[in-house]
Formats: structure tokens, C-alpha cells, sequence
């Protein structure tokens, strides 16, 4: 939510953070603790998922997404604030052979509303994975599904988000599980916080999540994206 899920930078989808997740043959296992910059031979990112390790319902604690959730977010650069929305729908699509959920992002700016999506699927263990988006997707000309959120985070861990040459060469690590921010929906001191780098643009972004919720917060050098309403099928966002 991530790719909660993540509120895009512009020119880019919905983008989440995740762990290295050791794979035995192409089943999922512990996530591995590795250096901030990742550790070639992994086996995150993933060229052959198994679609048995997966299940159909992303209901990681950090990273719910629960159909009918949605997420609105402010995004502000310089003077410049967008309104950022994101939503998980009951529509799903085969990826790699595996049954990824998708999420959609609508930035609102002065040029008028655009829309992408990306796709994620959670592994038995609670694992969520990327599995692509409106310019990759795993299996095709060589990109591979990477992890988002691992089951249970850990300071220090490095991971790789997912991998299409180019196009999507994120790495993380988490740097605190026990971290504070507030935004104008709530505020919290129980916070997974993920130092993000984006390998392509070689740029950094903070993020932030919360139980139950997913990312609240996000801050990159010139930009800040903070959560302002959260809503599930059961309770919607009032509008």
C-alpha cells in the first residue's frame, strides 16, 4: 500500500517498500538480513513464483489490501499540493502464473486527474509481493517479482522491490519498526520505517507504516505525501 499502498512520485507508480525473502527452490521462506544495497545471488526478486505459495486475500498488517480500501493523501512540492488516491478493487489478474490484486492511484494535479496501477500478491507466509504495473510485469522481456512488505519487518533488513531493467530497480532497508510521525489523520509511535532507493533514479524516499493501516507518510528531499483519510468496504471514507 504499497505500491497501503504508495502514492507515486510523478512519472512513477505506486511504489511500496519490502525485505529480501530467502526463496528454497521457488517456495517462500525468512527474509534474509542483507546490506542496505542488496546481495546479488538473492533470489529476490523471483524469476519462477509458485503459485501455490500464494493466497488470494493481501491482509499484511502493514501493507492491507483489502478490497474496497481506499487511502487519500496530500502531496506536496514546493508549492504545489496534490491530491493522491489510492484504492484496492476486486478485480484480480494472472501475473507470472500467480493471482495478483489490483491497486489503482489517481493523482489529481492542475493538468487533471491520471490513473495507473500495479499489482501485488501475498505468499502463504504473509509476504506481499510487486508483480508490476502499467510499464512492467513479471515474466515479460525478463522482469521479475520482487517483495513489498515482508510478514514480519526487521531493522537492517535490505531488499529488492522488484526488477525490470531500467524501469523498476528499487532497493530498501528498514531502518526503525518502533518509529513516530504524525499526519492530519492521526498520529502514531509504532511505525515501520523504510529508507527507499530508487535504482533508476537514484532518488531516496522515507516511508512510513502503520498496523492495520499501511503508509502514512512518505518524505523524499523535495516532496511529502501524509495520509489525510483511510477507509475499508465496511467503513468508507466520508466524503
Amino acid at each position: 500500500m504499497s505500491r497501503t499502498s504508495v502514492p507515486p512520485r510523478r512519472g512513477r507508480h505506486l511504489a511500496v517498500l519490502a525485505l529480501a525473502l530467502a526463496l528454497t527452490g521457488c517456495s517462500a521462506g525468512e527474509p534474509r538480513s542483507v546490506g542496505p544495497a542488496g546481495v546479488d545471488g538473492l533470489e529476490i526478486p523471483t524469476a519462477s513464483p509458485d503459485p501455490r505459495d500464494f493466497v488470494r486475500v493481501v491482509d499484511n498488517p502493514y501493507l492491507p489490501l483489502v478490497p474496497g480500501s481506499e487511502w487519500i493523501y496530500d502531496r506536496v512540492e514546493g508549492a504545489v499540493t496534490e491530491s493522491v488516491t489510492v484504492s484496492v478493487s476486486d478485480e484480480t489478474r494472472t501475473i507470472d502464473g500467480v493471482t495478483a490484486t489490483e491497486v489503482t492511484t489517481v493523482v489529481d494535479g492542475s493538468s487533471g486527474p491520471v490513473t495507473s496501477s500495479e499489482f501485488f500478491a501475498q505468499d502463504r507466509e504473509g509476504n506481499v509481493w510487486s508483480f508490476g504495473g502499467d510499464d512492467w510485469l513479471a515474466g515479460v522481456d525478463g522482469a521479475q517479482a520482487g517483495l513489498v512488505m515482508p510478514a514480519t519487518p526487521r531493522v537492517g533488513d535490505g531488499f529488492r522491490q522488484q526488477y525490470a531493467a531500467g524501469v523498476a530497480e528499487d532497493r530498501s532497508q528498514v531502518l526503525d519498526t518502533a518509529a513516530s510521525a504524525t499526519t492530519a489523520y492521526d498520529s502514531w509511535t509504532d511505525l515501520v520505517e523504510v529508507l527507499e532507493t530508487d535504482g533508476v533514479a537514484s532518488e531516496e524516499t522515507r516511508r512510513f507504516y502503520a498496523r492495520g493501516v499501511g503508509l502514512v507518510l512518505a518524505e523524499a528531499p523535495d516532496t511529502t505525501t501524509e495520509l489525510i483519510a483511510h477507509g475499508t468496504a465496511e467503513s468508507p471514507v466520508r466524503r
